[in-house]
């Protein structure tokens, strides 16, 4: 077994534990880039753990109340079906232009999406606890009107590219659920995400179980590593900053998908930093502007 890999798997776990996010989204692009494992390989490998890790994170928000049933059921039927034909896609466009150059492409955008997609959802957060729209929902938050259409086509959009990328499930959705549902309290947002990544991942994997390339001797290393991290990160979200690891995220984000586009190690370097003290500052504009301290460090001195 490839004790590295399953190093690194955990690693990832613990950014899962503690985010709720990043497993496709760092899994794969760490599998290309520092194992040399072939795009589709590795997208169509992590499908796979990704199906077998999802539903535990699912059981403790049903024991905890916090998914939304009905609006999982109209992701569930957009996203299901364009996850397994993500898999059909790239078995269609293989032969044309070649499978491995598309995914590793599809991945870099995605991947830079996902990063934007985090700063945004950090933003619709803020904006919902200082304005204090995220309490008007109620205890339940149940009685939500679904908008059908909408939330199809989001499961539609997300399935297909959670089926040809594996990232999405966590990093995009819940974006579009931010946008569609404000009244959403987050962590009924995070339950009613997880709840419907489940079916999705484990269509994607089932498509590419069949027309994908998993190889076996990289899921389990990836199993192995995976599972205790996200315990452990689940562990150690009470106490650590989440906001702190998602910033930290989306800079990892925005370097892989660089990368994966072909940018040069010094562009990307430049572009990293250039993104880490902008991002940095612009954020504390941002807080200022809602009457926070400029850090939470300072929140918590002052006793906010």
């Amino acid at each position: 077994m490839n004790y590295e890999m399953a190093i690194a798997a955990f690693g990832i776990g613990i950014v899962i534990g503690l985010t709720g996010m990043g497993g496709g989204a760092l899994m794969t692009p760490t599998l290309v880039l520092l194992f040399n494992v072939p795009p589709l390989t590795a997208v169509s490998s992590d499908l796979v753990v990704s199906a077998a890790t999802k539903p535990v994170g699912t059981v403790v928000h049903m024991r905890n109340g916090t998914i939304h049933w009905k609006i999982v059921l109209w992701l569930v039927v957009g996203s299901v079906p364009a996850a397994f034909c993500g898999a059909l896609v790239i078995a269609w466009v293989g032969p044309l232009a070649g499978v491995s150059e598309f995914v590793k492409t599809a991945l870099g955008v995605v991947l830079l999406i996902a990063a934007a997609g985090l700063v945004g959802r950090a933003y619709l957060t803020l904006r919902q606890n200082m304005t204090g729209q995220a309490s008007a929902a109620g205890p339940s938050g149940n009685d939500i009107a679904v908008r059908v259409v909408p939330t199809v086509l989001v499961g539609v959009i997300g399935g297909l590219v959670v089926g040809l990328t594996s990232v999405g499930s966590g990093s995009l959705v819940i974006i579009a659920l931010m946008t569609m549902y404000p009244l959403l309290t987050a962590n009924r947002l995070v339950g009613t995400d997880l709840a419907q990544a489940v079916p999705l991942v484990i269509a994607a994997a089932a498509g590419h179980l069949l027309f994908g390339d998993v190889d076996w001797s990289v899921v389990a290393p990836l199993l192995v590593g995976s599972i205790p991290g996200a315990y452990f990160g689940a562990r150690l979200s009470s106490r650590a900053s989440a906001g702190l690891v998602r910033r930290a995220l989306a800079l990892v984000l925005l370097t892989a998908g660089l990368k994966m586009l072909g940018v040069s190690n010094l562009f990307t370097l430049v572009g990293s930093g250039v993104a880490l003290v902008g991002g940095t500052v612009g954020w504390m504009l941002v807080r200022t502007r809602y009457g926070l301290k400029a850090t939470n460090w300072q929140d918590r001195r002052a006793g906010v």
